[in-house]
């Protein structure tokens, strides 16, 4: 994939078509193993996931995340980076409660974008290059990175200095841990826990409804 990203790249389906979806189900599984190694490659969620973010079912909801930018294609018959960018931005703010601001979903979506044109070309080099760094890094994981948010108690709602990330070395097993040859499963249906996605994790810059 290009360095350089296009913003303003989309796909739309064509022939009568009512949708995206790939009739090939080759297409179809490369493509959806595509998106979910798109989602595990961003560093943002990756680290809302590890520190629970998004409560006791974090690994789960992205999973799920994975899920819903699958079914923009399976729904709609124009899918953008915009859309994508949004959709992966707002499940953030829903179901981990943090906003990223940092413009890291924007490749993310782009990437979607671009691997959706390789598979419809029966190109699946980039999906299976993803797949092998994918298994490559469960292989060599050996730290979690830990965010410790502490709230200014002169003004509980500013946070953004009050990140701290450290590594933390040794053995462990995480949570949404999988084996190295085992591709990661979509959940189509949302992640409920008991508490109705109250969401334990304490951030400074909260949602605003």
């Amino acid at each position: 994939m290009s360095s350089n990203i296009d913003e303003a790249a989309y796909v739309e389906a064509g022939n009568g078509q009512a949708c995206l979806a790939f009739k090939d189900e080759k297409q179809e599984a490369r493509f959806e193993l595509g998106v979910s190694m798109m989602v595990y490659k961003w560093d943002a969620l990756s680290i809302a996931v590890e520190n629970g973010w998004g409560g006791p079912e974090s690994a789960e909801k992205r999973d799920w995340v994975t899920a819903v930018i699958v079914d923009l294609f399976k729904s709609e018959k124009i899918v953008d980076v915009t859309l994508i960018e949004e959709t992966l931005l707002y499940a953030m703010a829903d179901e981990f409660d943090t906003n990223v601001e940092d413009d890291s979903a924007l490749p993310i979506a782009a990437g979607i974008i671009e691997i959706y044109k390789q598979c419809d070309a029966q190109d699946f080099s980039t999906v299976e290059k993803l797949y092998l760094d994918w298994t490559e890094k469960q292989k060599s994981k050996g730290s979690k990175r830990i965010v410790q948010v502490e709230e200014d108690p002169l003004n509980p709602d500013a946070s953004d200095s009050e990140e701290e990330e450290e590594e933390v070395d040794g053995e462990f097993e995480d949570d949404d841990s999988m084996a190295v040859d085992e591709v990661p499963e979509i959940n189509t249906e949302p992640v409920v826990d008991e508490d109705g996605f109250e969401l334990v994790q304490k951030k400074g810059r909260r949602r605003h409804n």
